[in-house]
């Protein structure tokens, strides 16, 4: 069958060909992103209960609709944030994998059921069900000059005509308005005025509401006989501040009728106004836009660029869009160091081919079918549903120095038997290939074999795994078609028997003498390598002793070495959260970010600078005691002297702490994957299992982040949690109330419309719909003293004061509450300190927590933590597996349990190697090293195979254990190296990689050529002794009899260039 693809070259041509036009289609049709959709599917669920403090929404909201959907399938955990201004927001995440649609809809079934359990002005606010579409990929700011425009014209200019037009990108999963200034009829009560006129807020309420509403009153002759219809209309929801100050809220008997100008003032303002948002100390909004799976970010984000663009040309004088965030910088840097790294280890990779093949037109030949498995891996990748993406192009440039290996074996095997039989390159080919390709197909499977395990992963990590090992099996599978029909075809065409040939000028060309001077060098290494393996195989407790010895260190150095799980990389970002004492205002808040302000502009990091007074970032909840900044720094190279991310963030950090009194400010940086939290480092809850009180769980939080901050792998740990906000409690005399026949729930409804804001009505403008809100107006509700002027309605009409009901009682509460899985519970974040990684850190919380948490409270990871953790206990198994299916295969092969065992004691070599690069450059063991000790196993059996399937093949054919090993050693040794040192340079690019990706670069780079190094060098000396063990022990074992050859010319060792 292969000498018809040998002797057919064209077919062999055109099968590649066919091969590379279905991968450059696919390749110009696959979705392009930074990640594949890693982060676990979640759906939020979010309410309002205006009025409510954070305690009251976490009781009545968050509680029964907890319980509701606890337990909803495939949900792994899910947390929920209530605050003070009556919002709460519930996240449930699910397993990978799970349909986020399905989802949602399960979820929205069971929030259904608790809808009763919910006060009706929280349902009357609105409950919304949302799946969450976790990557942004590009954040837009509008900026105003002009004091004409505020930040709520910016956020609902945005909103009427920017984001319409985003939505209609397609691939665009959600387009996010940033604020909370939507635009809203807010009617300011005057609650003397109320009085006088003996009016209650309930009276303007149920005004607004008969007055302003929508009608069908039908038409006039329809199914008559008159001549023409008429339609009836009527006017609908009013929409105009004017309309609404004419309501009629009271008619007096004699004629005259107070209207609603008259007890309150009505503004055509803001929904709330509990956060600010500053784009370089100037009025801003912003609009996030999310990808949906499966898309293309590079079309989506130059389609958006492209509206912005002409957006702008319409926007008013005096505002101007500022794109915040790009992902398409970070994604077009990534994949244009990347497609760099791929020529730089093409050319690196044939230079040493040339090197060792000596040949220019053998060197074409892996020359032409790298390319072929390259480009048609994208076809494969097409059929499997992948993306082009970080993961799948770190796989290429991997695939680069294995996919060689296979044309080089047939080139090498080919020169040798021109050389030792004198065959035309035909027959040589032909010849060869009858000899060779059973091992081709069985270093596939091996190398194919390594990666089946890699299915079987869960979670994001499994994600990981799959594209990035799947894509790297593809390129390998390829690669082994091509060593049987394309690169045998080039062998036929290209090749000639030059051996015979020589020396017909006494003039040597350069590139002759280096060869011949490379040769000598070769050869002579050679024979002492040869008589190193036959003093190790004589003095086998040497070798042995070793490999025990380096066994011992590595599982050493695995246990010392930090872990981690995604390096964070530079995205070009910073962001920082603020706290501000307990109780403070959004003014002192202002005031405290107005000096951060003042330090950040003037960094030679800053570009543009985001700020959002009002906003706790961690919680994702608005609060007047916090504040979150955004910076978008300057390329790498124009930020000054520091330019590392964790040093930028650690000197901002303690900057601020010197020169800012009022206010804490932690800086970090964006996770590298979006969807697991907002903030790298560290993340987990601590949880109350005990449900005891706000200030009994505030305690106990500080005196846990004192025993964590005693931990030296813990830079600093921290949460926006406090019990300690002052706080004003309502004590009602219910005895004294229903002797002045008043209704409590009258009473309390009356101070939430005065002091929460109570939602009235909705109304349509600019082809919106937009809420009535009303509140005492500002001066009716700055101090305790302002209950003086609020009254009640009783049963007989009466105005009776609300001081005479109600007393304030001074106490302290938090500004959010969060919980966890059903329990009040703290979010708590953190970075470890330099040179310790998340993994050290995750040891220390845990060591900590068994210390110091009392009885009734634990702990549970969130976020990239938590699928760390998940992680880190599938790996050892993969890798288990891993080397259980090589074993299994080769046993198959050599139809022996013993032989290979052969192999894979050599596998710690390599992991050695990868441990030992990795901890001397200062990298962690992190989810790319983790990918390429799989990937190393299969590598390093390849090369283990190439001396055992020899040295099995002669002693099978009768020649002498040691004899036959020897033989074997000395015959592979030079396609060992120059398929293991085509790899290494390979990767060479990879490790010294700067900027976009960097870190993922030479983590993989790092460990692949550490273990591949390591684990040839000094696996060539162990494997044959091991080889000699472990068939000796299988004779034993089989008690077959192997007939010796007498010791002859058979068996002689010779030290050829073997080209």
């Amino acid at each position: 069958m292969l000498k018809k693809f040998i002797e057919r070259p064209v077919l062999s041509t055109v099968i590649s060909i066919i091969l590379v036009l279905l991968g450059i289609i696919s390749m110009t049709t696959l979705p392009i992103q930074q990640f594949p959709d890693i982060a676990p599917p979640t759906v939020q669920v979010t309410a309002a209960y205006p009025g409510a403090n954070a305690e009251v929404v976490a009781r009545s909201v968050a509680t029964p609709i907890e319980e509701a959907i606890n337990g909803v399938e495939n949900m792994t955990y899910m947390t929920s944030n209530s605050s003070n201004d009556g919002s709460m927001t519930l996240n449930v995440y699910f397993k990978q994998g799970t349909d986020p649609d399905i989802a949602s809809v399960n979820v929205q079934n069971r929030v259904s059921k608790a809808i009763s359990q919910i006060p009706q002005e929280a349902v009357q606010a609105g409950i919304s069900t949302q799946k969450v579409q976790n990557s942004i990929i590009m954040f837009i700011a509008l900026a105003s000059k002009d004091p004409r425009y505020d930040e709520a014209f910016l956020q609902n200019y945005i909103k009427i005509n920017l984001i319409p037009q985003l939505q209609r990108i397609p691939g665009v999963g959600q387009a996010q308005p940033f604020g909370t200034h939507d635009y809203s009829m807010r009617i300011w009560l005057k609650p003397d005025r109320l009085t006088a006129y003996n009016l209650s807020p309930q009276d303007v309420t149920n005004a607004i509401k008969d007055q302003s509403l929508e009608a069908a009153p039908g038409r006039l002759g329809q199914s008559s006989k008159q001549v023409f219809e008429y339609v009836l209309k009527y006017k609908g929801k009013l929409n105009q501040p004017g309309d609404y100050e004419n309501i009629i809220i009271k008619a007096n008997e004699n004629g005259s009728s107070i209207r609603l100008k008259d007890v309150a003032r009505v503004e055509f303002g803001s929904y709330a106004y509990t956060a600010n948002s500053l784009l370089n100390n100037t009025p801003t909004s912003g609009v996030a836009i999310f990808q949906a799976a499966g898309s293309n970010a590079n079309d989506i984000l130059t389609e958006a660029k492209k509206d912005v663009d002409e957006f702008q040309a319409s926007l008013p004088k005096g505002i101007e869009p500022v794109i915040m965030y790009n992902s398409k910088e970070f994604l077009d840097a990534s994949i244009s160091q990347v497609k760099n790294t791929l020529i730089e280890a093409f050319i690196l990779v044939f230079i040493v081919v040339f090197i060792f093949l000596q040949d220019l037109r053998s060197t074409l030949i892996p020359a032409i079918a790298v390319p072929v498995a390259i480009v048609g891996t994208f076809f494969f990748m097409r059929l499997f549903g992948f993306s082009i993406n970080l993961l799948t192009l770190f796989a290429l440039v991997l695939a680069i120095g294995i996919v060689v290996d296979d044309a080089i074996v047939v080139v090498e095997a080919v020169h040798s038997k021109m050389e030792r039989t004198g065959l035309p390159a035909m027959k040589a080919t032909i010849e060869s290939m009858s000899e060779i390709s059973g091992a081709i197909v069985s270093i596939t499977l091996i190398m194919a074999a390594v990666f089946v395990p890699v299915g079987f992963m869960q979670g994001p990590a499994g994600v990981f795994y799959r594209q990035f090992a799947f894509t790297l099996a593809i390129a390998i599978l390829i690669s082994a078609l091509n060593a049987l029909t394309l690169s045998p075809a080039l062998c036929a065409l290209f090749l000639t028997n030059n051996h015979a040939a020589e020396n017909g000028s006494n003039k040597k060309k350069f590139t002759k003498r280096f060869f011949e001077a490379f040769n000598i060098g070769f050869n002579s290494m050679t024979k002492r390598y040869i008589q190193s393996i036959q003093f190790l195989i004589r003095r086998k407790w040497i070798a042995i002793g070793g490999l025990v010895v380096v066994s011992l260190v590595t599982f050493g150095l695995t246990k010392t070495t930090p872990t981690g799980f995604i390096p964070t990389e530079d995205q070009g970002f910073l962001l920082y959260a603020v706290n501000t004492p307990p109780g403070s205002s959004l003014e002192r808040t202002h005031k405290a970010m107005q000096e951060i302000e003042n330090i950040v502009k003037n960094e030679p990091i800053t570009a543009n600078h985001y700020q959002v007074e009002g906003l706790n970032f961690i919680s994702n909840a608005n609060a007047s005691p916090y504040g979150a900044g955004f910076i978008r720094m300057k390329a790498e190279g124009e930020r000054g002297p520091v330019q590392d991310l964790d040093r930028i963030s650690a000197a901002m950090t303690q900057k601020v702490a010197m020169q800012v009194k009022d206010a804490n400010a932690f800086f970090f940086t964006f996770p590298t994957i979006q969807g697991f939290g907002n903030v790298s480092g560290f993340e987990f809850m601590l949880q109350d299992k005990t449900n005891s009180s706000m200030g009994q769980l505030d305690s106990t939080t500080h005196a846990f982040l004192g025993a964590l901050m005693q931990k030296k792998e813990i830079a600093y740990a921290f949460t926006t949690f406090s019990a300690n906000n002052p706080q004003y409690e309502l004590e009602v005399d219910n005895e004294k109330a229903r002797q002045l026949g008043v209704n409590v729930s009258d009473l309390l409804q009356t101070l939430q419309v005065y002091y929460g804001s109570s939602f009235v009505s909705d109304f349509n403008r600019f082809g919106k719909y937009y809420r009535v809100m009303a509140q005492a107006d500002e001066q009716y509700r700055t101090s305790p003293e302002s209950l003086n002027s609020i009254y009640v309605k009783n049963a007989q009409s009466q105005m009776v004061p609300a001081n005479a009901l109600v007393t304030l009682k001074r106490v302290y509460g938090p500004e959010t509450v969060t919980r966890n899985n059903l329990f009040n519970a703290v979010t708590i974040n953190g970075v470890p300190k330099p040179g310790y990684s998340t993994g050290d850190a995750i040891k220390a919380i845990e060591q900590a927590a068994k210390e110091s948490l009392p009885r009734g409270y634990a702990y549970e990871w969130t976020g990239m933590t938590r699928e760390e953790k998940n992680a880190g206990s599938q790996i050892i198994l993969i890798f288990v597996m891993s080397l259980v299916f090589v074993y299994f295969l080769l046993s198959a092969q050599y139809e022996s349990y013993i032989l290979p065992l052969a192999v894979i004691l050599t596998i710690p070599l390599g992991v050695f190697g990868v441990m030992l690069f990795i901890n001397m450059l200062g990298i962690d063991n992190n989810i790319y090293v983790q990918v390429c000790l799989i990937m190393l196993i299969g590598l390093l059996a390849k090369n283990a195979i190439l001396i055992v399937e020899y040295a099995a093949q002669r002693r099978r054919a009768g020649m002498p254990l040691v004899a036959s090993v020897l033989e074997a050693s000395q015959l592979r040794l030079r396609p060992i190296l120059m398929t293991s040192f085509a790899f290494i340079a390979g990767l060479i690019p990879l490790m010294r990689a700067t900027g976009a990706s960097a870190h993922g670069n030479r983590s993989i780079g790092t460990g692949a050529v550490g273990g591949m190094l390591t684990g040839v060098l000094l696996g060539v000396f162990i494997i044959p002794v091991l080889f000699v063990i472990f068939q000796y022990l299988q004779e034993k074992v089989s008690r077959k009899k192997i007939v010796t050859q007498p010791k002859n010319e058979s068996y002689a060792i010779g030290y050829s260039t073997a080209n």
